[in-house]
């Protein structure tokens, strides 16, 4: 046999052990897959943006749940940096600051932790030489917030410019800390003032209390020379009783500096070219809610401070809304940008001045928005602008931050001159969005999902960023989705509303896969709880049972909400899924009272499971419940244990083999020339974590994710019934992925 024809033959083998679901070159246990976000456009907060003062193109963004990304200029995207986080490090993805230095355009570090809750974990310091390509972490003794109050704030970390080995980092709960080795490792400075970690700089979000803390910290460059550490630094502190503080010993020790307003929190400062500091200031943190606000600036040099906000208060009263992002042009001091906060009728709000705040013009009255792409944009506006940024090599250049995504601009300059700005909404690649539901149908659309803050999406075409669905009803987040499973076209959504009249009915329906919908007739009388929660449609599409949230009741309903009953055997709130062949049988999870339970009937009574599949719900955590795709009366149950397989009368059929834990499964089309749908599921196969499939029921599995490619954690997973081997899966800032097995001999 020559070359060719042996090459020839290994490459038919790979394709042949493709299809039947065998690995290649990906290893024994594990089978190559190429991933892509299923195109969204963006949808979340983007918390930050930072440029590299001294190179040329170089831009940073970080969001609350989604990672840090930086900036392709050549592609016109924004590159992810932190997929290679796994399911253990979830908590990592929420980015709550990050800083560069001046003299290295390859450092970058960032400030990482989602939630400072107890159960969160702590955060930790990543630190990257060569842009965020590659990171080493450093742990930290305590939590950070990067979705919590005062995310809007910063920046928490700063290196100092005159040595680059000094860095600061400003704590929500436990002070200032100080490295030297370039962030490797951490130690608290003891003579910051202890309201750091005070009452007086937490904020309420709902029923909890968070810590803010330190917001932002900032170097003095002309404090020090080059090689040696800078003397004096700011800090600024998240409470109203003045929290600006200076040091001009190299942080050992602290001192409230002279004549700052007081009654605001400080937010953000940033240093002019000529000496300077302008700051931001709100009654709140932010970004849920500010009454009142103010732009200053400081002149070191005097110790003099002058109230430059764009709108000033009228008869001392609160304005209505906050400051909090502030740029100043690196080559012309005299030129600051800021921007209101919670100013939500109409809009928000950007200013410009050219004379270092003294005068200012309303940028967005003379501009123009490309919401061409994507297409749900032209119906959202500019709110929660945390951040601005001025290109420090092109003063045209400018971007500024959403709740939504990120906003760019070349010709900015234009409006000093009486002209337009031109704005182009540059999310690319930026696909920080979490959805809450996904489901492929048979028929139609090859995607259908609830979301988050952005009600759901049908995708026909996973690279072409669909609109919303259309209202009404359109709900401000989409709880749970599901279609019928003999008439996959039937689609039901459940939705929450933040503003609630009595008249909207949180449950909608479409009879076109999600194409068209309309609202459900009405809602049960004396519904408890707040819409939205868990729904399912029957295998026929003749009813539908729907537990929404906090409700004490399920509720059933046969003619698409024109009457309905209670449910009865079944309390409080649970997920329910109708079986897929069946239009009889509906199950039951209720993951807290570890039960799981089954109708006969339509929906209408439930009784638990008991048996061995009631023994394994029993003892299991963070139980979750799927119908089977291919036999009447089966169900899946994955749990911290595993995953199982049974009937409805209890009996364990299966128990998957090497998975030690489940966070989430679904079912995909059957292998080529096989009859059982192909099971995917995401958790741990012994120790490893990653993304699995089995073609086999269970009985062995092939690791599909790969140590660059994680995505943290994974809440929802499903196959394409229409595609052997396409996988999505929802995380919990990453959007939606999907992967397809990589074409044999590919890289």
């Amino acid at each position: 046999m020559n070359d060719l024809a042996r090459r020839a033959s290994r490459w038919m083998l790979a394709c042949l052990l493709l299809i039947a679901g065998m690995p290649t070159h990906a290893g024994n246990d594990a089978v190559a897959y190429r991933f892509a976000n299923v195109r969204i456009g963006g949808g979340g907060f983007v918390s930050g943006l930072l440029y590299h003062p001294n190179e040329a193109g170089l831009l940073y963004a970080r969001t609350d749940v989604g990672g840090a990304y930086r900036w392709d200029p050549s592609r016109s995207r924004w590159k992810p940096l932190l997929d290679w986080l796994p399911a253990s490090d979830d908590n990592l993805y929420g980015v709550d600051g990050f800083a560069v230095d001046p003299r290295d355009a390859g450092r970058l570090y960032l400030l990482t932790g989602t939630y400072t809750a107890s159960w969160a974990g702590n955060g930790a310091v990543l630190v990257s030489t060569d842009r965020g390509d590659h990171f080493t972490r450093s742990d930290l003794p305590f939590p950070v917030g990067g979705n919590e109050q005062g995310r809007n704030n910063g920046e928490r970390l700063a290196v100092d410019p005159n040595d680059g080995s000094i860095l600061f980092l400003g704590s929500r709960n436990a002070g200032l800390w100080r490295s030297a080795d370039h962030g490797a490792t951490w130690k608290k400075v003891d003579g910051f003032p202890a309201v750091a970690s005070g009452a007086d700089a937490s904020a309420r979000h709902g029923s909890r209390t968070q810590p803010v803390g330190i917001v932002f910290v900032v170097f003095e460059p002309g404090s020090g020379k080059r090689g040696h550490a800078s003397g004096t630094l700011y800090a600024g502190v998240s409470t109203r009783g003045g929290g600006l503080f200076r040091s001009n010993d190299g942080g050992r020790s602290w001192s409230a500096v002279a004549g700052q307003p007081t009654g605001l929190r400080p937010h953000l400062m940033v240093r002019a070219g000529d000496g300077s500091y302008v700051l931001t200031y709100g009654d709140e943190a932010g970004p849920d809610n500010m009454h009142d606000g103010a732009v200053w600036k400081y002149a070191p040099a005097s110790g003099k401070w002058t109230d430059i906000t764009p709108i000033p208060r009228t008869d001392g009263q609160p304005s209505g809304f906050g400051w909090n992002a502030i740029a100043v042009d690196k080559a012309d001091p005299q030129a600051v940008m800021t921007a209101t906060f919670g100013h939500y009728t109409p809009k928000d709000l950007l200013f410009r001045s050219t004379d270092g705040g003294q005068h200012w013009q309303e940028v967005f009255a003379h501009s123009q928005f490309d919401t061409d792409h994507p297409a749900w944009l032209k119906e959202h506006t500019p709110h929660w602008i945390a951040s601005i940024a001025i290109d420090p090599h092109d003063p045209d250049r400018a971007w500024f931050v959403t709740g939504y995504g990120v906003w760019a601009t070349d010709d900015l300059r234009q409006v000093d001159q009486g002209g337009t700005v031109h704005w182009r909404f540059l999310d690319d690649g930026l696909e920080e969005i979490v959805a809450k539901a996904i489901i492929s149908p048979a028929t139609g659309p090859h995607l259908l999902s609830a979301m988050y803050d952005m009600d759901g999406y049908r995708h026909d075409d996973l690279a072409v960023a669909p609109p919303q669905f259309a209202a009404p009803p359109r709900y401000t987040d989409a709880d749970d989705i599901a279609n019928a499973g003999g008439r996959p076209e039937v689609v039901v959504r459940s939705g929450w509303l933040r503003e609630h009249e009595g008249s909207a009915v949180r449950l909608a329906y479409s009879t076109d896969g999600g194409a068209h919908w309309q609202p459900f007739a009405t809602e049960p009388v004396h519904m408890e709880g707040a819409g939205g929660g868990s729904v399912a449609i029957a295998a026929d599409g003749g009813h539908v049972v729907w537990f929404p949230r906090d409700a004490k009741h399920g509720y059933l309903t046969q003619d698409v909400g024109a009457h309905w009953q209670p449910v009865v055997g079944v309390e409080e709130s649970v997920r329910v899924v109708a079986d897929r062949i069946d239009p009889k049988r509906f199950y039951a999870v209720d993951a807290e009272k570890k039960a799981v339970f089954v109708s006969r009937d339509g929906g209408a009574h439930f009784e638990p499971i008991r048996g061995e599949l009631g023994d394994f719900a029993s003892s299991s955590s963070r139980l979750r419940l799927g119908a089977s795709p291919d036999v009447a009366g089966q169900l899946y149950l994955s749990s911290r244990a595993g995953l199982v397989h049974g009937s409805d009368d209890g009996k364990v059929l299966n128990k998957a083999k090497d998975m030690t834990r489940v966070d989430a499964f679904g079912f995909g089309k059957a292998a080529p020339g096989g009859s059982q749908s192909t099971l995917y599921a995401a958790g741990k196969r012994g120790d490893q974590e990653g993304i699995f499939r089995s073609t086999d029921g269970g009985e062995h599995w092939l690791r599909i994710d790969d140590d660059a490619h994680r995505y943290g954690a994974i809440s929802m997973i499903t196959g394409d019934p229409r595609v052997f081997g396409r996988v999505y899966f929802g995380t919990s800032g990453r959007g939606i992925l999907y992967g397809d097995p990589a074409k044999a001999g590919g890289p």
